[in-house]
C-alpha cells in the first residue's frame, strides 16, 4: 500500500460536505454555516448561495443547473438565477434529514438520508435511498441501508456504488433504464466507517474513513492500494478534480460528533496528488 500526504488548500469552515469539481471550480457545502461555496484552483472562494435548511449533497442537471440538498426540510433544491427553487420534496419518504447525493447523466438524483436522529442519541435504524428524476418525480429505489452516503455512478451510467457508513462497507447496484436499482451486492468490506466517496478512472473508490485518520483507495473486493493520512483530524468526504483530474480534495474536520456545527474553523480542505484521475460521477 502506498502512503500519500496532504497540503492545506483552504480553511476556516464550520463543517464541509458534498465536494464536487465542476467548471474548473470546487463546489462544497458548509453544512452548519448554511452556505455553498465555489473555490478556484488557488483556494480563493465565493459564496454561491445560502441554504437555511442546511446544504449537503451537490449535483448538476444535464444542462448545468445546480441541485443542492436542503437537509433539514428534506427538499432537493435547484439554483436558478442565483435563487433556490424547490425541485422535489422528499419528506414523505424520508423521516429524518437527507444528506449526500449523486446526479447521473440523465439528471436522476439519488439521495440518501440518515434514518435516525444521531445527534439526539436515537438508536440506529436502517433507511432507504430515494430517486428524484430530472422532472422532479420522487420514488424509493432501495431499502434496509445502513446510513447511505456518498453515492457515485460509473461512466457508463449502469452502476451505482454507495457507502453504508454504519455497516463499514461499499455497496453496488445495477441501474435500470427507468433509474431503478437492482442486483444489490457488496463492493468492498472495510475496516473504517465510510463517509463521502469518489470514483477514479480505473473503477477504484476513494473513501473518507470518518472514524479514522485516513482516506483509502479501495478496489472492488476490498484491496486497499493507497492511503492518505491526515493528522489529528477526521476525514469527511473527498472528490477528484483539478486541471488533470489527479488532485484529491479531502474534506477534514477537527472535533467530535457532538461538536458538529459548534466550532468555527473546525473544517478545512486538504489536497493530495494521485496517479489515477477522476472517473464517473462525481
Amino acid at each position: 500500500m502506498k502512503e500519500l500526504s496532504t497540503e492545506v488548500f483552504a480553511e476556516g469552515f464550520v463543517f464541509l460536505e458534498g465536494p464536487r469539481w465542476r467548471g474548473h471550480r470546487l463546489w462544497v457545502s458548509d453544512m452548519h454555516d448554511h452556505r455553498v461555496y465555489r473555490l478556484q484552483e488557488d483556494g480563493s472562494r465565493e459564496v454561491v448561495v445560502e441554504v437555511p435548511g442546511k446544504p449537503s449533497g451537490i449535483g448538476f442537471l444535464p444542462e448545468g443547473t445546480p441541485l443542492i440538498v436542503s437537509m433539514h426540510d428534506r427538499k432537493l433544491m435547484k439554483l436558478v438565477d442565483g435563487k433556490l427553487v424547490e425541485h422535489a420534496d422528499l419528506s414523505a419518504l424520508c423521516r429524518y434529514e437527507i444528506n449526500d447525493m449523486v446526479v447521473d447523466g440523465r439528471g436522476n438524483a439519488y439521495v440518501g438520508n440518515i434514518g435516525f436522529d444521531l445527534l439526539a442519541g436515537e438508536k440506529f435504524q436502517p433507511t432507504n435511498l430515494v430517486l428524484v428524476t430530472a422532472a422532479g418525480e420522487v420514488r424509493e429505489v432501495a431499502q434496509e441501508l445502513h446510513v447511505p452516503n456518498g453515492p457515485v455512478v460509473t461512466p457508463d451510467g449502469r452502476r451505482l456504488i454507495l457507502a453504508e457508513s454504519w455497516a463499514k462497507r461499499l455497496t453496488a447496484f445495477d441501474i435500470q433504464d427507468d433509474g431503478s436499482l437492482t442486483n444489490r451486492r457488496v463492493f468492498a468490506e472495510l475496516e473504517v466507517s465510510p463517509d463521502g466517496i469518489c470514483l477514479d478512472a480505473e473503477g477504484a473508490i476513494w473513501v473518507a474513513g470518518f472514524n479514522s485518520d485516513r482516506f483509502l483507495r479501495v478496489r472492488e473486493g476490498g484491496e486497499v492500494t493507497h492511503c492518505v493520512r491526515v493528522e489529528d483530524r477526521y476525514p469527511v468526504a473527498c472528490t477528484l478534480g483539478g486541471a488533470d483530474g489527479r488532485t484529491l480534495f479531502c474534506l477534514t474536520f477537527k472535533g467530535t460528533i457532538k461538536e458538529l456545527g459548534k466550532i468555527r474553523d473546525a473544517s478545512r480542505i486538504e489536497t493530495a496528488r494521485v496517479e489515477v484521475p477522476a472517473g464517473g460521477s462525481p
